[in-house]
């Protein structure tokens, strides 16, 4: 038995149907395990999910901000990670060259700059919620184009628990300091907002689909963007720097076995097996996000009374990947630490998202002045934040067991 079923309420728990298990057993059987009919397929599906609701107004809201209207482009890979690399590296990110994020994120954000041998500048996460702060993305561009060699290729906005930064004034600034805005929106889909789906609003975005997520392939990721160009380039860097798929060579009966070697890529492909559940997850991914919508809207009706916790951030297109409840210190005799612990005493799954970037080890090593005392807000944020359960199956019963261990604790531990 995991520990996952000795609780009265799992942190969180994928959405799997019969026809899921069904597509899976497909390709099990078909004799092409990898990349292939089901991963095309699952990039089609994406990009019209992400095109079907441009409509008149939102193309005409994406020019007056000049930002293109293009019909979306999406590339299947087998994490966000991957994706985050290919994004990056397309966008010019290299050694001497830099990209801005938050440390208010998964380490994998910062670590693909790392990994193209680029530095990260950090901005801070504005002071009422977990997205990036403009004015401080501002002040590390004035800054940079000040240098002698100006080094920032890309900002890269986090879109925490679903909740979408502030991507006009994010493109804006790309716009005028000349760099790319590459969408971390690993918990954003779908996040519909006035300039389109999050993902779709920058140069590029990346999606996650591991099990945790809005919808889920184990694992895998998704990559968008309207650039032809970028396009290509992260298509040949995809697999190998391969100039043409391997679907297409083992399969055409027409198509040479010959094939050349255009670049140094990586094997980011997402395999048939994983993009099957994609396929399936998609058609569901609406009804996921009004389940999950119910749950917030019993969630927020009985937190909304308390004085010792903070509803979460709710801004435009927020997905509700996540439900980041903040506690109040000054409320309570505790902290978040045992406050999370006397949920899970209580038998309700728990998680911390996340830990600021300053507190590990490596990043702490590779820049001396990120610390927390440098990121107040930041610091603060997740020093008060446990993420409690949220998921398309949750039943009521489960969503009252989470919302009366919360008001027992409360008031256990009251001021």
């Amino acid at each position: 038995m995991s520990d996952a079923d000795s609780l009265k309420v799992p942190f969180t728990k994928p959405s799997i149907s019969q026809e899921e298990e069904q597509c899976v057993l497909e390709v099990m059987r078909s004799g092409w395990l990898t990349t292939g009919k089901y991963a095309l397929q699952f990039e089609n599906d994406f990009s019209h999910f992400m095109n079907k609701d441009e409509s008149g107004k939102i193309r005409q809201n994406r020019e007056k901000e000049g930002l293109s209207s293009a019909p979306v482009i999406s590339l299947a890979v087998n994490s966000n990670t991957s994706g985050m690399i290919l994004a990056m590296e397309a966008c010019g990110v290299a050694p001497g060259t830099a990209v801005i994020t938050t440390p208010y994120t998964f380490v994998s954000t910062a670590a693909c700059a790392r990994h193209l041998g680029a530095d990260v500048f950090f901005a801070d996460i504005e002071k009422n919620s977990y997205s990036i702060d403009v004015l401080a993305v501002e002040s590390l561009l004035k800054k940079d184009a000040a240098s002698f060699k100006p080094r920032i290729k890309a900002i890269v906005p986090v879109h925490i628990a679903g909740n979408v930064c502030n991507m006009q004034k994010l493109c804006a600034l790309a716009k005028q300091y000349n760099v790319k805005v590459i969408e971390d929106s690993a918990h954003a889909f779908p996040s519909k907002t006035q300039l389109g789906y999050a993902g779709t609003i920058g140069d590029i975005g990346v999606f996650s689909f591991y099990v945790t997520k809005t919808i889920t392939t184990a694992e895998g990721g998704m990559v968008c963007t309207r650039d032809q160009e970028l396009a290509k380039r992260m298509t040949v860097m995809r697999m190998h720097g391969m100039d043409r798929t391997t679907w297409d060579r083992y399969t055409s009966p027409r198509a040479s076995w010959e094939y050349d070697i255009v670049a140094p890529g990586y094997k980011f492909n997402l395999p048939d097996v994983l993009a099957a559940i994609g396929c399936c997850q998609l058609k569901r991914a609406e009804s996921f996000f009004e389940k999950r919508s119910k749950i917030v809207q019993k969630y927020n009706k009985a937190f909304s009374t308390l004085d010792f916790v903070q509803l979460p951030p709710d801004g435009e297109g927020n997905s509700w990947h996540l439900y980041l409840l903040r506690i109040v210190p000054e409320k309570l005799k505790i902290g978040r630490d045992d406050f999370a612990k006397a949920l899970q005493k209580k038998g309700i799954g728990i998680s911390v998202h996340f830990i600021p970037l300053f507190h590990f080890t490596y990043w702490k090593s590779l820049y001396p002045d990120f610390t927390a005392l440098n990121f107040p807000n930041a610091e603060s944020a997740w020093s008060r934040t446990v993420s409690i359960p949220l998921w398309p199956d949750m039943t009521d019963e489960m969503a009252e067991e989470v919302i009366n261990a919360v008001i027992a604790i409360g008031k256990e531990y009251h001021v």
